[in-house]
């Protein structure tokens, strides 16, 4: 991106995550939704301790639907208010991708700070909290922003919306959820990570090319 597209996507991130702490719905449906999985799948399990695979697939499941709580809302706010055309007239659209996948990315690493010790109390699990773990978590959440962003992009234009975000999600990050509970669980493969890199790349630019398309055509 240009320098002018580059502080743009920064004004667009920022207003982003400025609008979710004023509104701060979102943030609480997804805290709440997180709370209530990992506070029922506890209770559900009655005092047994989870084995890692299952603790880092309960993980990660809570942040992709939390994900996909929050992705609907990337665009819908602006759809519902009839700001899509200032956007589209003033802002580039690399800029508006960029930018709302940065604030997107940025919101979903806090929530995965704040589950995780709800995971380990509740749940009393236990993960390899190391540089792979760490790693593999921004990665994941790399791809699931960058993915998650598009398809509202998609739903904002679409004549049926609801629903319409996890239903395309959930194909597209499977790539990604499986390698990543490997490695929450445990697992050391370097080409894990390897795989999941290529596939952010592929997902990155997939998006790029075919966001400037969609947000004129929309």
């Amino acid at each position: 991106m240009r320098a002018s597209s580059f502080d743009a996507a920064c004004r667009v991130a920022y207003k982003e995550l400025l609008d979710g702490v004023r509104h701060r719905a979102g943030y609480v449906t997804m805290g709440m939704f997180a709370l209530t999985v990992i506070a029922f799948m506890s209770m559900s399990l009655a005092g047994d301790m989870p084995d890692a695979r299952q603790a880092a697939t309960l993980y990660w499941i809570v942040l992709f639907f939390a994900a996909t709580l929050q992705g609907e809302r990337l665009f819908a706010e602006e759809a519902a208010a009839g700001t899509l055309l200032f956007l589209r007239i003033y802002v580039p659209a690399q800029a508006v991708l960029f930018g709302k996948m940065a604030a997107h990315l940025i919101t979903l690493l806090v929530l995965s700070v704040l589950v995780m010790p709800l995971v380990i109390v509740l749940m009393d699990a236990m993960f390899m909290l190391d540089a792979a773990f760490l790693v593999v978590l921004i990665l994941a959440l790399w791809g699931m922003a960058a993915a998650d962003t598009l398809l509202a992009a998609v739903a904002s234009s679409a004549s049926v919306r609801g629903g319409l975000v996890p239903v395309l999600l959930l194909p597209s990050m499977l790539p990604i959820l499986l390698p990543a509970i490997a490695v929450t669980a445990g697992s050391t493969e370097t080409s894990l990570f390897g795989g999941i890199l290529l596939y952010d790349l592929v997902l990155t630019v997939g998006a790029s090319i075919l966001f400037d398309a969609l947000w004129i055509e929309s």
